[in-house]
């Protein structure tokens, strides 16, 4: 009697709870949840909740549709609460920005793909003067294109992401941007491509992806910031954060390359960029 008792009493408990649990919608769609770039935020926003001891329900989006729209529907405030994003000056004005880089800035480590007969011409490239009269190839919209114009570099616009693979085979483009994390995928998935990693380089510029929320909503970004800061402080969010990326960043062999760092002048003032506990380090791995 006194086990069922207890498994009474445990059932009440978890049903108050999911009683009492506001559902939050993020951003990534419930058609997508096998896809591999969202398992990362989607785990982590459960950690930061978790950590932070309060009551939500994170459920996907219902369907999927573009960033723009997205982004959207979370000013309005209809049917979307959190959305993780690179950020803009123009997105943390209209929105409420958790200033923690969710992946650690990684996505502002660039290797750049190349044709594998162009290898040892980029081995000799040790400077930005020599990589700037290149011709790089960017998604149109992506912020990326803006970073790479600001610093002069020679960047041809797509709006066709399959196009600039084919663009860089054809020789219309001599490299690709692309960022550690989805590099290896993408030479394994264009095997025919004759396409390589050009040695002993790697771009960066300070990339950070944040959770937004909207401006209405800043207990929900109070609750998100604490349980960041947590996982930060007992490891958690680096045990995460290695399980998802620990493998690509030994493959990138990041400490072996030449840094070619450029300016984004396209952050908020507020962008904690001197806060060295949220950015990845080559050195330490993390």
């Amino acid at each position: 009697m006194d086990a069922i008792r207890v498994i009474l009493l445990i059932s009440l408990l978890c049903a108050t709870h999911w009683l009492r649990a506001e559902t939050i919608t993020y951003s990534w769609p419930a058609t997508m949840l096998d896809d591999p770039r969202g398992h990362y935020p989607i785990a982590l926003l459960h950690l930061a909740l978790g950590k932070a001891g309060s009551q939500y329900n994170p459920v996907p989006s219902k369907r999927d549709q573009a960033q723009w729209r997205t982004l959207r529907q979370l000013e309005s405030g209809t049917g979307m609460d959190v959305v993780w994003t690179f950020t803009s000056i123009e997105r943390e004005e209209k929105l409420l920005p958790i200033r923690i880089p969710i992946d650690r800035g990684l996505l502002g480590w660039r290797l750049l793909l190349i044709r594998q007969q162009d290898s040892s011409r980029f081995a000799n490239i040790s400077e930005a003067n020599q990589l700037q009269p290149l011709r790089a190839v960017q998604g149109h919209d992506w912020p990326d294109f803006n970073i790479l114009k600001y610093n002069q570099f020679n960047v041809i616009p797509s709006t066709h992401y399959q196009g600039m693979f084919t663009m860089l085979q054809l020789g219309r483009v001599d490299y690709f941007p692309r960022t550690i994390t989805e590099i290896q995928s993408e030479l394994h998935s264009h095997p025919n491509l004759d396409l390589a990693i050009a040695p002993e380089l790697v771009l960066y510029y300070p990339a950070p992806l944040y959770y937004f929320v909207h401006p209405d909503k800043t207990q929900l970004a109070q609750d998100i910031e604490h349980g960041l800061r947590a996982a930060i402080a007992d490891g958690s969010m680096k045990q995460l954060f290695l399980q998802h990326f620990g493998d690509d960043i030994a493959q990138a062999h990041l400490q072996q390359r030449r840094v070619i760092r450029l300016q984004n002048p396209f952050l908020h003032p507020d962008t904690p960029l001197q806060d060295d506990s949220l950015w990845f380090k080559p050195q330490r791995g993390y």
